[in-house]
């Protein structure tokens, strides 16, 4: 409930955070595979938790968007990292755990998680 102008100023600073971490004019987006078969597998979840985490962490500059299936069904819940300037790193068999983790050591820290790594493209 929104009792004095400073509540209010809050929420306004947490809508604007959400919808700056969904802006495509930033330089690190993140693709989630939202098809039947993502969906399936747990890729809201997995969505859930990256959201959580950029929030956590106030990584408002992170774009995330979704998309849908890219013929990868086997390795769903699919994750996608792409920099301007560096090849983009899909991840596979995502759950809500390591999707954290790629949010601390992938954007944060840019290390990418090897063992995870289903395909690069420049």
């Amino acid at each position: 409930m929104v009792k004095t102008l400073e509540d209010l100023a809050k929420i306004k600073d947490k809508a604007k955070a959400t919808l700056s971490a969904r802006s495509a004019e930033q330089s690190t987006k993140v693709v989630i595979g939202m098809g039947t078969c993502g969906i399936a597998a747990g890729a809201r979840e997995v969505m859930a938790a990256i959201l959580d985490e950029l929030g956590k962490r106030n990584l408002a500059a992170v774009t995330v968007a979704q998309t849908g299936c890219v013929g990868l069904c086997d390795k769903e819940p699919l994750v996608e990292i792409i920099r301007s300037g560096k090849p983009k790193v899909m991840y596979g068999r995502i759950n809500a755990e390591r999707a954290r983790r790629i949010v601390a050591q992938d954007i944060v820290n840019d290390q990418i998680i090897g063992e995870w790594v289903v395909g690069t493209k420049a």
